[in-house]
């Protein structure tokens, strides 16, 4: 094969990334040494080298078909955008309340199998890891500070007491505890005092390097936003469309109420349903039924009719755990297909009943035809290059559709109710005010005059909790959590709503009809918003 063929070169990207990652050893049918990726100063580096060899010799690659073109337009976007991140310095100091590599290293655990002898053993080999990895991102930090690139002290210490809750939690013994070994005991010890430790080195030697300023300011904003949207846009546009977006929501959110309680305003509508005893639903058990229930039935209706899924991949499982997150996420399928994709719903802890209007809009987004029909899709196509199908990860493509997939639903007839459709309209204001809390804080943008919901002229982290409090009907702990998360992920919160604009946006413009389009987009497989546009403005509709 010539050796600037675009698979060749997304080959050999693949092949030299998996030395430093198992998710891309997994692409490839391997199995990996250990599940926790390095994290090591040398391992950051050495993963930024193949990077920008392969953005080299792609640039004078030549695709021989629209599928290599496809592949080439997608890798070129990821290779260009993983090489921005790191010499912003982004990659090496990230520290946020949400996956950044200190909860890849805990993550890790979720979902291991602890059956037979064998799955305790792998499980013993990972809890062996947990110290290395988290000493390596540890001077993986301390030489990015010393670059000068470090986050604010906000999300050092949002991080440290997260690694306090695990510890306090016996997230490691009580993993184990099962297994009755005391080997693993030990093992989970090791892993509890590591996190410990790497608690003490967030405030004791971060800390002071960190500074006080929470924003990132436009430079950086700029790079990132890019990154996680795998497009450009102009930022103080999409802030003034964020603005245009909340008021026409709220109007939507009173004119849907109306259907629930004809003489209400929303909060009678909200106190009206969440007092009707046949919207709540008590248990875990029957939670997990009526998740899985709805999930079935959502992808029973559209299959055939509105999307062709694999049978192969069709297959979503429902779980309901108490927990202390509170939310709702899903995972997809191992590449192997091993075990099917699964939407997972956390309650907070004690917590056993739900009011699930509010509840629909997010099973759509994680599970039809938001994440779990696109990931079905995704593993279903044979022609996709594994790099794209495992690996091509955008949050823009990926959180863009699951949005866009909310509002979808309501269009294909799976939304029931007005008190589900309110609920869905809440879903989107939350997403909106992400938007306009988001570019406001971190590019200290003013906010309107006259905009009707917050009289204050400039943003602070406690005015976006309220907005998100007042507006997006988050409760205040999880308000708060959001915009810490804003603050340490910045441009991420544009992938969800702004991201599904541009899939609207794609939409308006082909001239193909619904299916079509659907069919046309994920049959492309995951790639950036930007290049997602130019390549379906390539297809005619009879192609």
């Amino acid at each position: 094969m010539p050796a600037n063929d675009v698979t060749q070169v997304a080959d050999d990207y693949l092949r030299d990334l998996a030395e430093f990652d198992p998710y891309a050893a997994q692409a490839l049918g391997r199995t990996p040494s250990s599940l926790l990726e390095q994290l090591s100063p040398d391992a950051f580096a050495g993963r930024h080298a193949v990077t920008a060899d392969a953005a080299a010799r792609l640039a004078a690659a030549e695709p021989s078909g629209f599928r290599e073109r496809v592949l080439r337009e997608a890798l070129a976007e990821r290779l260009a955008s993983d090489i921005a991140l790191y010499e912003v310095g982004f990659t090496t100091a990230l520290l946020a309340p949400l996956s950044t590599p200190v909860h890849w290293v805990r993550q890790t655990f979720d979902g291991l199998p602890a059956r037979t002898p064998d799955d305790w053993t792998a499980i013993g080999r990972e809890l062996g890891r947990v110290p290395v990895a988290l000493r390596e991102y540890a001077a993986t930090l301390t030489a990015s500070a010393d670059r000068g690139h470090v986050v604010a002290q906000r999300q050092v210490l949002a991080v440290a007491a997260q690694c306090d809750g695990w510890v306090a939690d016996r997230s490691y013994p009580t993993l184990v505890a099962p297994a009755g070994s005391p080997s693993l005991d030990r093992l989970a010890s090791d892993a509890t005092a590591a996190t410990a430790a790497f608690a003490a080195f967030l405030r004791d030697e971060l800390l002071p390097r960190a500074g006080t300023r929470d924003g990132v300011g436009r430079e950086l904003y700029e790079v990132t936003s890019a990154a996680f949207l795998g497009a450009r846009i102009d930022v103080d546009e999409t802030y003034a469309w964020g603005w245009t977006e909340l008021a026409a929501l709220t109007a939507r959110a009173r004119a849907v109420a109306a259907e629930v309680v004809p003489s209400g305003d929303v909060d009678d509508a909200v106190r009206a349903l969440d007092a009707d005893p046949s919207g709540v639903i008590d248990g875990v058990p029957a939670l997990e039924a009526w998740l899985q229930r709805r999930v079935d039935e959502a992808m029973d209706a559209v299959v055939g009719t509105h999307f062709d899924v694999p049978d192969r991949t069709r297959r979503v499982e429902c779980r309901v755990t108490p927990s202390a997150s509170g939310v709702m996420y899903y995972v997809t399928a191992d590449p192997g297909l091993t075990r099917p994709g699964r939407v997972w719903w956390t309650l907070p802890d004690g917590v056993t009943r739900a009011h699930v209007w509010r509840e629909v809009s997010t099973l759509h987004h994680e599970g039809v035809p938001g994440h779990h029909l696109q990931h079905a899709i995704t593993l279903g196509l044979d022609d996709l290059h594994p790099w794209q199908r495992s690996l091509c990860h955008v949050h823009g493509y990926a959180e863009g559709w699951a949005h866009y997939g909310e509002e979808l639903a309501d269009e294909l007839g799976l939304v029931r109710t007005p008190g589900e459709r309110l609920g869905m309209i809440f879903a989107q204001l939350w997403r909106a005010v992400r938007v306009v809390v988001d570019l406001g804080l971190h590019l200290d943008l003013p906010i309107p005059r006259g905009n009707g919901l917050v009289d204050a002229e400039r943003w602070t982290p406690e005015l976006g909790a309220r907005l998100l409090v007042d507006v997006g009907r988050l409760h205040p702990q999880k308000a708060a959590f959001e915009v810490d998360r804003y603050l340490g992920w910045p441009g991420q919160a544009l992938a969800f709503r702004v991201g599904a604009r541009l899939w609207r946006e794609a939409r308006a413009s082909s001239a193909s009809d619904r299916r079509r389009f659907h069919a046309d987009a994920l049959r492309l497989g995951p790639v950036g918003l930007g290049p997602l546009r130019t390549l379906l403005s390539e297809l005619s509709p009879g192609r």
